[in-house]
């Protein structure tokens, strides 16, 4: 069996789980999310934790990979998640207006992203965006969508890119 399968996932306080034939349901502070169980991987619960189980032997990887996406789940559920954003170069802003986000990065038109349902952006500077949700799957592809539109350039090092990522910069070409 898979070895990610086979450690628990606790249950903290305020987090409660419905497990289903075919679904398991999480509920807490931060809302709900459900999670579709795949044929021959089952899921239990004792008390305050939660074990996967594999039906068959070529199920551990699914039945692993269950096991991560609940403990995500329950992270998110109890906490959020979150990602920055740092635009950098001379005029790039960012501002959020009602359920858009309008960027402003170098182009002759401005870029407006619609935020989806179930994220949050806020834009503590100009040049600072911060994507919250619970869903990690989907903060993360909301942050990947933003930083498609204007990614890091390698030779000054503009664009938008992720809060503490190290852009390699290429050295000019010399005469």
């Amino acid at each position: 069996m898979s070895r990610v399968a086979k450690k628990p996932v606790p249950l903290p306080q305020g987090v409660t789980a419905t497990v289903d034939a075919k679904a398991v349901t999480l509920k807490g502070a931060k809302g709900s999310l459900t999670l579709a169980l795949v044929a021959g991987v089952s899921v239990s619960q004792d008390k305050q934790t939660l074990t996967v189980q594999a039906g068959a032997a070529g199920l551990d990887p699914v039945a692993g990979a269950t096991r991560a996406h609940l403990a995500n789940m329950v992270q998110g559920v109890s906490k959020g998640y979150e990602r920055k954003l740092e635009l950098v170069g001379v005029g790039y802003r960012a501002a959020v207006q009602g359920k858009s986000l309008n960027l402003t990065l170098g182009f002759s038109h401005p870029v407006v992203y619609a935020i989806p349902e179930g994220i949050t952006i806020e834009t503590p500077s100009q040049t600072e965006i911060l994507v919250k949700g619970m869903d990690r799957q989907k903060v993360g592809q909301v942050a990947a969508e933003v930083r498609g539109f204007r990614p890091p350039e390698p030779y000054k090092g503009k664009g938008v890119r992720y809060a503490g990522e190290k852009i390699e910069l290429k050295e000019a070409k010399k005469k």
